[in-house]
């Protein structure tokens, strides 16, 4: 706004300037014009033989008339005729005849000179006379003077029209021609100087243009206005006119005005705009959140699907992992008969014993044949219990489980199946107890599956043979290789169903089941070819820390 102001401010004054040279250049023309013109009409005059007559004759009843014909034909302001005494007998204003002009300067300059001469003279009241003045002879013998006065008054009233303050000054530097009445006969600066004293406010608008504008080439009326000057090619005349800056500041401030309109605009665009892209970027965020909510809904409601199905899957495992269980109870129903069968022949036997000893008074012996009853009593007492605790179902309580115990009570429960085939078991397990964090049943359902698979891969196999082995470095590591055909098909080996035994031996859920109880634990089951046949399960699960028995501990 600033750089606006001064940029348009100094373009619009030099604008201006030259508007007002121009001007000028036009009022000096006219001005010249009207000069030449009225120096011509004292020689027309001088020419005139009615006028010579009457000056000779001294009749002058009809000079007058004559002298105000030629006034309005020639647009003078006043025309008079002098005799030789300076004394007015013919005038354009009746009421000047008779007045002496003897001592003016237009009367004795022309009798000096035989041309026209130009001489200006203060009036009685405000302002000039332009006079062209003319000796008249007659065969050189001179009669009288003719004087005519220029009407240059009527500029003053031209240039009066317009905002502009026009000075004409002669060769003293006096003011003759201007548009401001109370400069008249003053020198320019003199002029100036005649200003009303500004008021408080004027003095605060002044100094206050001054400092956003250039300093103004003049004051006045307190106002500061732009100077032009320009010379008169007649008697070292100048022209000067004063223009006020309120024309540069109108349009200035017109212009500022369309500007600040212009950013205005432009803000209320720009504020709409921003208003509008808040309200759009709202609504979007509203159907976004609503979007949002929608979807929170749906995953809410999915999750709870999901948790549900969930439940009824692990429900589902655990009533799966039961039916196998039950299904391989089932088979080792025989063996375990036939376990308990042999016990209990020998207790028959062993009581028979006893009671013949009894009959023999033989006491002694006979409570060794009670003891031996009692052991097979806990015997069958044994087997009955790895039967229900195996057939129970698996629980979720985790606690430090010594692997190596764990294989052992396996191999026990696997005993009626071991017994029932020859088969060579080969165990390789640490001294140190093996801890991890497991449930016991699940971990023993586990390793009994992974034993009766064994059995089962090994029954045409001439010399059968499973090997155990356990390890525990970054991980607890238990193999169970058998010397079988090995697996057909690895990729399908953990599909629940999938079985590659008869009808009837086999339901095909206990590998599956295996290793969905290997991930509940943390490990991971998995089951390879050896290079010398066979197959290998590893069963790897995470080892019980310090920080693990800490927790534990805490608990």
């Amino acid at each position: 706004m600033w750089f606006t102001n001064a940029w348009l401010t100094q373009r619009f004054t030099e604008t201006t300037r030259v508007r007002t040279e121009l001007r000028l250049a036009l009022y000096t023309g006219n001005l010249i014009s009207e000069l030449q013109r009225m120096s011509i009409v004292p020689l027309l005059l001088a020419r005139d033989p009615a006028l010579t007559r009457s000056l000779s004759s001294g009749d002058f009843s009809e000079t007058s008339a004559a002298l105000i014909s030629a006034r309005d034909d020639v647009s003078a302001a006043s025309i008079r005729l002098l005799d030789l005494s300076g004394r007015v007998v013919a005038a354009t204003n009746r009421n000047l005849i008779g007045t002496s002009y003897a001592s003016a300067p237009f009367f004795v300059e022309a009798q000096r000179s035989r041309d026209t001469v130009f001489t200006t003279d203060a009036m009685e009241g405000p302002g000039t006379e332009f006079n062209y003045s003319r000796l008249l002879s007659s065969g050189g013998t001179p009669l009288g003077v003719i004087v005519v006065e220029a009407d240059l008054a009527k500029f003053e009233r031209a240039w009066a029209g317009i905002s502009d303050a026009v000075a004409v000054t002669n060769s003293e530097g006096k003011i003759i021609l201007t548009t401001e009445p109370r400069w008249r006969g003053l020198t320019m600066a003199e002029a100036l100087a005649a200003r009303d004293a500004p008021t408080a406010i004027q003095r605060a608008l002044q100094a206050t243009a001054d400092l956003a504008n250039e300093p103004p080439d003049a004051y006045l009326g307190g106002a500061g206005v732009m100077q032009t000057e320009t010379r008169i090619p007649f008697r070292g005349w100048k022209m000067t006119a004063f223009t006020s800056y309120d024309s540069v500041r109108e349009r200035v401030n017109a212009v500022l005005a369309l500007e600040i309109m212009g950013f205005a605009i432009f803000l209320a665009l720009a504020f709409y705009w921003l208003s509008r892209r808040a309200r759009m970027q709202s609504v979007a965020l509203r159907q976004e959140s609503k979007e949002l909510r929608a979807l929170n809904t749906r995953l809410t409601r999915e999750i709870a699907e999901r948790e549900k199905a969930q439940k009824e899957l692990a429900v589902a495992e655990q009533t799966l992992a039961q039916s196998s269980k039950l299904a391989a109870l089932g088979e080792m129903s025989a063996s375990v008969s036939h376990e308990l069968n042999q016990p209990l022949a020998a207790m028959k036997t062993y009581l028979a014993g006893a009671r013949l000893l009894l009959q023999r008074k033989r006491g002694d012996e006979a409570l060794t044949s009670f003891q031996r009853i009692d052991d097979l009593i806990d015997r069958m007492g044994a087997i009955t219990r790895q039967l229900k605790s195996y057939a129970r179902k698996g629980g979720t309580a985790f606690e430090p489980v010594d692997l190596r115990d764990a294989v052992s009570s396996a191999l026990s429960m696997m005993e009626p199946q071991l017994k029932s085939r020859t088969v060579q078991i080969v165990r390789s397990l640490p001294r140190n107890p093996v801890m991890v964090m497991a449930d016991r049943i699940r971990l023993e359902q586990v390793i009994i599956n992974l034993l009766r698979n064994a059995l089962d891969a090994t029954k045409a196999t001439t010399e059968p043979q499973i090997d155990i082995l356990l390890s525990d470095g970054a991980q607890a590591v238990l193999s169970v290789r058998d010397n079988g055909p090995g697996i057909a098909d690895l990729e399908k080996l953990f599909e629940p169903f999938w079985t590659t035994k008869k009808p009837g031996e086999g339901t095909g859920l206990g590998l599956a089941i295996s290793s969905s109880i290997a991930s509940d634990l943390g490990g991971r089951l998995t089951a390879r070819n050896a290079e010398a046949g066979g197959a290998v399960f590893e069963l790897r699960l995470p080892l019980l820390s310090d920080e693990t028995k800490t927790d534990e501990e805490r608990a």
